[in-house]
C-alpha cells in the first residue's frame, strides 16, 4: 500500500509535468531559437526550457516549500526535508527545437539519496509514464512491463550521443563494435523516452556515456520497477560515466561488451 507521502510526491510530480508538458506542446513559438549553449554550440537551451523549470519549481515549491532542487537549467535548492526534486523540464531539447515529437519533461523525487518516484510526461505520444520504487510501473494507468532477453542478435537498443567532439568520436567507435552484434541501433533523442521504452518493451536495451542525474532518475526508475535492471560498468551503479538499461539476460552480456568496446570513456 502506497504511503500517503509517497501518493503525495506522486501526485505533485504527476500534475508538474502535466502542466509543463501543455505550456511546451502549446505555447511552442514558431519562431522558436536558441536562448543559450552549454556544453558545445550544439547542446543549446531553448526559452521554453527555462519556462517549462520555471512553472515546475515553482509548482513544487507551493506545495513542498522545504524540499530540496535539482533542475537542469539551474535551480538548485538544498532542502531540510531529506526530498529532493530531479527535474529536467524539456528532455530532448534538440528534437523540440527542430519540431520533432521525441520529447519528455521528466520529473523524480529522491527521499534521502534514493529515488522513490519517477514521472515522464511525453504531450506528443500521448502518453505519461509513472513509477514508485517497489510498487510498479505504469504507462497510462496501464502496468508496464520489459520484453524477456531476446537472444544477443536480435537485441535492439537504444543509445545517445554527447555534444563534444572528442566524445562523438569515441561513441561512434563502440557502436561501430556493437552494431554488428545486434539487430539494430535507435537513437531517439531523449534518454527518459528511451529508458521508459525499455520498460514499454519497445526497446530490448538502452546505454549511453555522458547522462546527468536530471536524465537518468525518473526513466531509469521507470525502467527499473518494469522489470529491466540497471547499472553502469560490471558491477557499478548507473552513472555519468555509463548507463545500462536492458532485462536479466540482455543486461549482463551487454554491460560486459560495452565495457570490453570502452563505452565508459572519452
Amino acid at each position: 500500500m502506497t504511503h500517503p507521502r509517497t501518493a503525495e510526491l506522486l501526485d505533485i510530480a504527476l500534475e508538474a509535468a502535466r502542466r509543463a508538458g501543455v505550456l511546451l506542446r502549446d505555447g511552442r513559438p514558431a519562431d522558436l531559437g536558441v536562448a543559450a549553449i552549454k556544453s558545445s554550440p550544439i547542446d543549446v537551451v531553448t526559452e521554453m526550457d527555462i519556462a517549462a523549470e520555471k512553472l515546475i519549481t515553482d509548482y513544487i515549491s507551493e506545495h513542498r516549500p522545504d524540499d530540496g532542487l535539482l533542475g537542469e537549467e539551474g535551480a538548485s535548492t538544498e532542502g531540510t526535508t531529506g526530498v529532493r526534486w530531479v527535474i529536467d523540464p524539456l528532455d530532448g531539447t534538440v528534437n523540440y527545437l527542430y519540431g520533432l515529437p521525441s520529447w519528455a519533461v521528466s520529473i523524480a523525487a529522491e527521499k534521502d539519496g534514493e529515488t522513490i518516484v519517477g514521472v515522464v510526461e511525453a504531450p506528443m505520444r500521448g502518453e505519461t509514464y509513472q513509477a514508485i520504487r517497489g510498487e510498479g510501473a505504469y504507462v497510462n494507468g496501464q502496468r508496464a512491463c520489459c520484453r524477456p532477453a531476446p537472444a544477443f542478435e536480435q537485441a535492439l537498443i537504444g543509445t545517445g550521443f554527447g555534444y563534444l567532439t572528442e566524445r562523438r568520436i569515441a561513441q561512434a567507435a563502440v557502436l561501430n563494435g556493437l552494431l554488428p552484434r545486434v539487430r539494430d541501433i535507435r537513437r531517439g533523442g531523449s534518454a527518459a523516452i528511451d529508458l521508459c521504452d525499455v520498460g514499454c518493451g519497445r526497446l530490448n536495451g538502452y546505454y549511453e556515456r555522458g547522462l546527468n542525474p536530471w536524465d537518468l532518475a525518473a526513466g531509469a526508475l521507470f525502467a527499473q520497477e518494469a522489470g529491466a535492471l540497471i547499472g553502469g560498468r560490471p558491477g557499478e551503479a548507473a552513472s555519468t560515466e555509463l548507463a545500462v538499461a536492458a532485462p536479466s539476460g540482455l543486461f549482463e552480456p551487454l554491460q560486459e561488451l560495452l565495457d570490453e568496446l570502452g563505452a565508459w570513456h572519452d
